[in-house]
């Protein structure tokens, strides 16, 4: 048993940074965004014991089918939820988000880095991909992404490959998210590129192939993958889809690590140091385009890089550092303790020795508004809700259909259109209220504040409630 511990102190590198990275995990409050819905779909799946294939939480598309394809997420963030509610889910993600970032680490560490320099890559590439912690189905995907990178690594330096644990990673990943899809291009790319025996990658690629099958929806899960990536109201107006700025840190950030990374190959190619292989062009090039044309791809592109990254700084380095040999059972035991202590930030916890402990609901959180207007049933329907709102008021008070809220796909564009005017308070405002027979406004100060301005102004809307988050306006006819 001894044998399978950590026989360096340098695997104490890693525990550091993942001291940090578990902090700020912890701490990261949950965003109303997607996580509502999802919890509210999860656990109508748990309840009926089905799949839903129509909408039923907005009034505007309701009935309309639409597709749940993350459908496996959403039920263990329902299941998480009931049996430790946020607080769990909270520290679920962590681990997730720390393991993956490990695995990132010792990839590092197989490709050639040493233990400091591979915990610097790992902290980096999970700095580079801070854009994408939220709490949202695909955090699931990313130790199956970062799993099968780490086996392709394998692969490439001659090791046999084990086909089915991609059959296995897949058979997961198809359920939980539609970002499977960036498996193939993974595996794809090996087997073009190759490194190592094109026999045993094709069969990995067939058994994954069959295991993307392996779904409620079967083949029609690629159809999903397609009709998400072409649907014009997603691209247009989803923010995870636009390209990244240097007007943000992490977009600062991720452009000058891509910077620096081709820097750094030109370098080492004109010296004829650590060349990339068929296999890593093709995953360093598709992974770039891809995060350069939307911020959702960055920590895709974060986990690729790192261990390209650790190759081609080792091949600079004049020798791998030295590995100091230390007491396995001191090793884990520091370990533990790295991983330990960042626990006592947990929510429910961080409030029993922290006075001013951050909540761990974001600011945009609508708990007392939605609590008010659930004792309030006599007010008229026909609500229209900030978007980060309506998420949070289909899991809080379902009664209540929502005009529009984050599942892009499923309102047409012309929706997005109306939405966006409303919100920016355009000169017609009202009269496309009028039109979408909305007589009743949750409002976000902070996000619409033209709106609440131009609501504020208007005789034809009276303030019924308002805190430091969310205000209610009701029509002034509907509310004599």
């Amino acid at each position: 048993m001894k044998k399978y511990l950590p026989q360096s102190t340098g695997v104490l590198w890693w525990g550091v940074a993942l001291f940090f990275l578990l902090a700020v995990f912890l701490l990261l409050p949950v965003q109303p965004n997607d996580y509502w819905w999802y919890l509210r779909v999860g656990g109508d799946i748990l309840r009926d014991g089905r799949i839903p294939t129509a909408d039923s939480y907005s009034f505007t598309r309701a009935g309309q089918p639409f597709v749940y394809h993350s459908w496996l997420s959403a039920v263990i963030f329902a299941l998480l939820y009931r049996l430790g509610g946020v607080s769990l889910t909270v520290a679920v993600r962590a681990l997730i988000l720390a393991g993956t970032f490990t695995i990132v680490w010792n990839t590092a560490r197989r490709v050639g880095a040493g233990s400091r320099l591979a915990a610097g890559i790992a902290f980096l590439a999970a700095m580079v991909g801070s854009n994408n912690w939220a709490m949202r189905p695909q955090i699931f995907a990313y130790p199956l992404f970062a799993l099968m990178l780490w086996e392709l690594w394998r692969w490439r330096r001659g090791e046999k490959s084990r086909w089915w644990i991609f059959a296995a990673l897949m058979l997961l990943w198809v359920n939980l998210h539609g970002s499977f899809a960036l498996g193939f291009l993974l595996v794809g790319a090996a087997l073009v590129g190759g490194g190592g025996s094109h026999r045993e990658m094709a069969v990995a690629l067939a058994g994954m192939t069959a295991a993307s099958l392996l779904n409620p929806r079967g083949w029609r899960a690629w159809q999903y993958v397609w009709s998400l990536l072409t649907d014009p109201a997603s691209q247009h107006f989803g923010a995870e889809w636009r390209p990244p700025t240097l007007h943000t840190w992490q977009g600062a950030l991720f452009f000058g690590v891509l910077a620096a990374l081709l820097l750094l190959i030109g370098w080492n190619f004109r010296t004829k140091r650590a060349n990339l292989s068929g296999a890593e062009w093709l995953w360093l090039a598709g992974f770039s385009i891809m995060a350069i044309t939307a911020v959702r791809y960055g920590i895709w592109f974060a986990m690729v890089a790192a261990p390209i990254a650790a190759k081609q700084i080792s091949a600079r380095l004049p020798r791998r550092e030295r590995e100091n040999r230390g007491i396995p059972e001191l090793n884990v035991a520091f370990l533990a303790m790295f991983v330990a202590l960042p626990l006592a930030l947990l929510p429910g916890v961080r409030e029993k020795w922290w006075a001013d402990a951050p909540p761990v609901l974001s600011a945009d959180t609508p708990v007392a508004a939605v609590e008010w207007l659930a004792a309030h049933p006599d007010l008229p329907d026909g609500l229209w809700s900030d978007l980060a709102f309506s998420s949070y008021l289909i899991f809080a008070l379902p009664q209540r259909p929502v005009w529009i809220d984050t599942r892009f796909e499923l309102y047409p564009p012309s929706q997005w259109e109306t939405y966006r005017a409303v919100a920016a308070a355009a000169p017609d405002w009202e009269a496309r209220l009028d039109a979408a027979e909305v007589s009743l406004l949750l409002l976000n100060p902070a996000a619409t504040p033209e709106l609440v301005s131009a609501v504020s102004d208007s005789s034809a809307w009276q303030q019924v409630y308002g805190d430091d988050t969310a205000q209610i306006y009701v029509r002034v006819s509907n509310s004599e």
